[in-house]
């Protein structure tokens, strides 16, 4: 059975860090991408960043670009998220994914398994 677990959520205030990670019980993580996704209250889930198989390959949502950065480590089957200059409108319930192929994608339906996710919030 897939688990995905996050952790390293919590309350910080505006311009603070918070590093989130991902720990995978998957026996494929070091030959898959991976993700991670954001939903605030009324909204939808949205994409935060991608990691290629090897970390060779990285995207990010233009909302965060230059603030966070994903990163991984294969052999403790990990992915890491590092949010630097939070903001109030990062708040949000932060899942992290495991793609379908050896690239990070942007899109839910390039992900296979999801964790339960971890909440973010940032106060002004």
């Amino acid at each position: 059975q897939v688990q995905l677990v996050e952790s390293g959520g919590g309350l910080v205030q505006a311009g603070g860090s918070l590093r989130l990670s991902c720990a995978a019980s998957l026996r494929t993580f070091s030959n898959v991408g991976m993700g991670w996704f954001r939903q605030a209250p009324g909204k939808e889930r949205e994409f935060v960043a991608a990691i290629s198989w090897n970390g060779g390959s990285t995207s990010y949502a233009d909302s965060v670009k230059g603030r966070f950065t994903i990163s991984r480590d294969n052999a403790k089957k990990t992915v890491y998220l590092q949010m630097n200059s939070l903001k109030p409108e990062d708040t949000a319930v932060y899942s992290c994914a495991s793609g379908k192929t050896y690239l990070g994608g942007r899109y839910m339906y390039e992900y296979s398994y999801w964790g339960q996710g971890t909440q973010v919030t940032v106060s002004s």
